[in-house]
């Protein structure tokens, strides 16, 4: 049977069955092995994906759609954009963007398009940054640690680790001032944003 007759047939039973048995089903993170490759890794922990072809990878971490990947897909892919990595020294990033280009760029026109990366017999090197995060906030929260340490019977008092409190702190912080920029947008004119040579000595 097909990889794709046995997701359709899977879809058919899902979607006649009792919500109730649905909802049991639970999503577990499968512990990942020092000697796995990078991308398995990466597609594991960061996307839930334990099977996958290149082209799909390539697909996935193509986040602008456009067939290639740029320097900025590159190190987004390997986390560099996410707020973890703030102190992650640029010869770090650097490194890495010459190291993939190298492996795989053969035309060195310093994008990877999706026919290179398909030609590339390699895996992806490991730089010792971890998986690659590269989601937003609450889907990173989500993945690696709500689904580890909570879940739907967790109340508000359970919340005490470290990265709850930091999380809801951080909603906090993007609450209030999401409050001042509605306050500042109701104001005809902000005194703030006037530059001192406009404005009259009082």
């Amino acid at each position: 049977m097909s990889k794709y007759t046995f997701l359709v047939a899977f879809l058919a039973v899902l979607s006649h069955a009792d919500l109730n048995e649905v909802q049991d089903i639970q999503l577990t993170q499968v512990p990942i092995g020092l000697e796995v490759q990078w991308e398995n890794k990466h597609m594991a922990e960061e996307h839930h994906i334990h099977e996958f072809d290149r082209p799909s990878f390539f697909t996935l971490h193509d986040y602008d759609s456009n067939g290639h990947w740029d320097i900025y897909e590159i190190l987004k892919t390997y986390g560099m954009d996410d707020p973890s990595a703030r102190d992650v020294p640029d010869m770090k990033k650097n490194e890495i963007t010459r190291t993939i280009l190298a492996l795989i760029d053969k035309n060195a026109n310093n994008i990877i398009e999706k026919s290179e990366f398909l030609e590339f017999e390699g895996s992806l090197p490991e730089f010792g940054l971890g998986p690659g995060h590269h989601w937003d906030m609450e889907t990173e929260y989500e993945i690696h640690h709500w689904e580890k340490y909570h879940d739907e019977n967790t109340k508000e008092e359970d919340l005490t680790h470290q990265e709850d409190i930091e999380h809801f702190k951080l909603h906090d912080e993007l609450e209030d001032e999401a409050l001042r920029q509605a306050g500042l947008d109701k104001l005809t004119i902000v005194e703030q944003n006037i530059p001192a040579k406009f404005k009259r000595n009082k």
